[in-house]
């Protein structure tokens, strides 16, 4: 295993930034190491900031079932172009991951393939409770409370009742009123047009379905993270249920916002078209002014991608034919950090929501911080480099951002996982592989 000395990083902390000299040896981070440390490789890093690896706890790569759009392989090797050392995956795939052996299944998946770190969520059902209560590997428990199709779709409300109170595992929830949606595209004839789509799957449908979840969460004090954020109102509600409790140590429910949703809304559909075609949908500019507030006071605790990849191909038909999803992991670190050099939030925000605050909603172990001890996931980044998102040179297996074109400021210039370089700002180690994650529960 390879011993790496990174020499004057400025380093991010939880709460402050410091200058240090790092080391990564048997696979963990040793903060100010002695000075008669020896290392196969030092890296001059300064003028460079050092940040924990990202987790992002929110991703769909396609695998099994769906590979031409992305499988664990080609996803992961965005991951580590993008500064990801972790990822957690929804279970939406083909088969679907709702029992505990196609959990088991898929981790065996990922331990051939996947270049960074993993773990995957058990998907509910309406009729696999026992399946739920016996899975262990897993982070928690992925509810679509609208948004699916098959047995994933979970909208009757004993059913999300049963799974709320007889649990144990944390859930998160893909939260659109399944009612309303399809109420709205009775209305609208099915759709003709992308805007429609955010009409169709309208605010109404978010606000009410987000509600449903959080009340059943504090009806049986079940952890609860809501997914994907998108309106104004889902964050006024989370800022008003902060602000009954006695102390955040009674804190039950968090919540994340994704990257589309901070930067797109309704008025860039006639630019974009299906390729910002999300669910839930991207909603007015007044929401996206109201999530970066929400992600200043800490309303919102954590930030993932959502990434969903499709082909060019299935995007560009005609709505409602067109798919939903969009390809972001290897953007979205730098789209922070260019949002930090615009003053739109401070550097520990972004990171924390990014690194710790994941590890601490999915109590995953020895991940997540730059701390003595911790799993050596680390990324170098250069706040001042100047790069442009461009289709051609994505690596993820679809080739394409709704990014395109636009012009950054601050990215990843090299990453490692558990103390070995995936990424070394130009080419990605496609020979390393990650490891399962675990969690303290």
């Amino acid at each position: 295993m390879t011993t790496t000395l990174i020499n004057n990083a400025i380093c991010v902390f939880p709460d402050h930034l410091d200058q240090l000299d790092v080391l990564l040896r048997n696979g963990k981070i040793e903060i100010d190491p002695a000075d008669t440390s020896s290392a196969d490789e030092v890296v001059d890093a300064t003028g460079l900031h050092l940040i924990p690896g990202i987790i992002d706890d929110q991703v769909h790569f396609r695998d099994p079932g769906l590979t031409h759009k992305e499988d664990l392989h080609t996803g992961s090797r965005a991951c580590a172009a993008g500064g990801i050392t972790t990822f957690l995956e929804m279970p939406n795939t083909n088969p679907t991951t709702t029992t505990v052996q196609a959990l088991h299944d898929k981790l065996d998946l990922a331990a051939g393939k996947s270049i960074v770190n993993y773990g995957f969520y058990i998907g509910a059902t309406t009729d696999n409770i026992e399946e739920l209560k016996k899975a262990e590997r897993t982070p928690g428990i992925k509810i679509f409370i609208g948004s699916s199709t098959g047995n994933l779709l979970v909208d009757d409300q004993e059913a999300l009742k049963q799974i709320f109170a007889e649990t144990t595992l944390p859930i998160c929830a893909h939260c659109e009123d399944e009612a309303t949606v399809r109420a709205n595209a009775v209305k609208l004839a099915g759709g003709k047009s992308f805007a429609d789509h955010s009409l169709i799957r309208n605010h109404e449908a978010a606000i009410i379905s987000t509600r449903r979840a959080m009340d059943l969460a504090i009806k049986y004090n079940h952890r609860f993270h809501v997914l994907h954020v998108s309106t104004a109102e889902e964050c006024d509600m989370l800022y008003s249920y902060y602000a009954s409790l006695e102390s955040m140590n009674d804190c039950i429910i968090t919540a994340e916002a994704c990257p589309h949703h901070l930067y797109f809304s309704i008025d860039d559909y006639e630019r974009l078209g299906s390729l910002i075609q999300m669910n839930p949908s991207v909603k007015t500019k007044k929401d996206i002014k109201r999530l970066w507030r929400a992600l200043n006071e800490w309303t919102i605790t954590v930030i993932a991608t959502d990434h969903a990849p499709h082909t060019l191909e299935e995007k560009k038909q005609p709505y409602p034919k067109s798919p939903s999803g969009l390809p972001a992991v290897e953007n979205s670190l730098a789209l922070m950090l260019d949002a930090v050099n615009r003053n739109m939030i401070r550097l520990e925000n972004i990171i924390n929501a990014m690194t710790i605050n994941p590890a601490r909603v999915w109590n995953i172990a020895n991940k997540g911080a730059l701390w003595e001890g911790y799993d050596a996931d680390v990324v170098l980044v250069d706040l001042n480099l100047k790069k442009t998102i461009l289709n051609e040179y994505q690596l993820t297996k679809s080739g394409w951002s709704p990014w395109h074109g636009t012009e950054l400021t601050g990215w990843p210039v090299k990453t490692w996982c558990n103390g070995e370089v995936v990424f070394d700002g130009k080419t990605v180690n496609t020979e390393h592989r990650g490891r399962e994650v675990t969690f303290n529960r």
